[in-house]
């Protein structure tokens, strides 16, 4: 048997020789290795890990200059609107009256009828950009989030029935979180909603799914933490990815009615919340995921400091853009 020669300054002193035979050589060369491979097994799995909170990192910024460009143009939004709906009002008085002046005359009361008909149009798109720029009140209190689901799905009941389509809802009726219930109502109401009229456009089956659940989700302050996740799953066309970058844009529909703010309000809400609202691709259709913090950060939804009539939605927008991004939301 060949021997190997080598030193050891534990089992004797130093220069003396011990010897180390062939399959003890073996055992060290399979634990170098073994070593090794575990070394570049970790530093895979490093390298992934890096790419992901990268991915997640560019997410979050996204988020982030989607929430701060949201606050501006409500500041801007706001001016804008107040403006135009002090002279469409002076201008609904005067045709009143001039309405008046002409009861006998049939042909002019038909044009004042089609005047009067866009103003109260116009009206309608001021009151959607109110909506969306007003300092609305975030009053969060316990919630158990399945109720507000069948709330907002029954409050549907008007599109479902019109369009002959299944509802599914899965909920886990034990969740309870603490937000503001109007808005989480008047949130998932306006997803549904959207979910509907998209399959109104398809001959298919439609089916609108709603669950509810529990997941772990990673938090850019916190780490990975548990999120109530609300899914809407529709069997519509789907949203083409270029559409999908720009819907949550104030102002921006693909219909031929509408003011484009459904989700831009949405958007204002579940973000003063401190969640995320993200949407995918269904097979078929679109799934659009509202997740909002089990237990929210105490500055999401403010402290005993804040008012009794509630904490603003703007100032919690911002708050929240400002403790992301270390600067203000302007």
């Amino acid at each position: 048997m060949s021997v190997i020669e080598t030193t050891s300054d534990v089992l004797g002193p130093a220069g003396a020789s011990s010897p180390m035979d062939a399959n003890d050589f073996a055992d060290l060369v399979r634990s170098f290795n073994d070593v090794t491979a575990r070394l570049e097994s970790t530093h895979s799995s490093l390298r992934d890990e890096v790419a992901t909170l990268k991915t997640e990192l560019n997410e979050t910024h996204r988020r982030l200059r989607r929430s701060r460009q949201l606050a501006a143009l409500g500041e801007m939004a706001a001016g804008i609107a107040h403006e135009i709906r002090n002279p469409l009002g002076a201008i609904a008085l005067n045709l009143e009256a001039l309405t008046e002046d002409l009861f006998d005359r049939p042909g002019e009361l038909e044009l004042c009828g089609r005047v009067s008909r866009s103003v109260t149009r116009l009206d309608a798109i001021v009151g959607d950009v109110l909506s969306f720029a007003r300092d609305t009140k975030v009053r969060a209190a316990s919630v158990r989030p399945s109720e507000v689901v069948v709330a907002a799905v029954a409050h549907a009941e008007d599109l479902v029935d019109a369009h002959d389509i299944d509802v599914d809802l899965s909920l886990d009726e034990e969740l309870e979180i603490m937000a503001d219930a109007a808005l989480l109502e008047q949130s998932l109401l306006n997803l549904v909603r959207n979910a509907c009229e998209a399959m109104a456009l398809v001959d298919g089956p439609r089916r609108l799914t709603v669950s509810l659940c529990r997941r772990e989700l990673r938090d850019p302050e916190q780490g990975i933490v548990p999120h109530v996740v609300f899914e809407i799953r529709d069997t519509g066309p789907g949203i083409p990815e270029e559409v999908r970058e720009r819907m949550f844009n104030p102002f921006f529909t693909t219909r031929a009615e509408g003011t484009g703010l459904g989700l831009a309000i949405v958007h204002r809400i579940v973000d003063a919340h401190g969640g995320r609202l993200d949407v995918s691709a269904g097979d078929p259709g679109t799934i659009m995921c509202l997740s909002l913090p089990l237990d929210p950060r105490q500055e999401i939804l403010g402290g005993a400091d804040d008012d009794d009539d509630g904490r603003s939605l703007d100032g919690a927008v911002r708050r929240r853009v400002r403790d992301n991004s270390g600067r203000g939301a302007a």
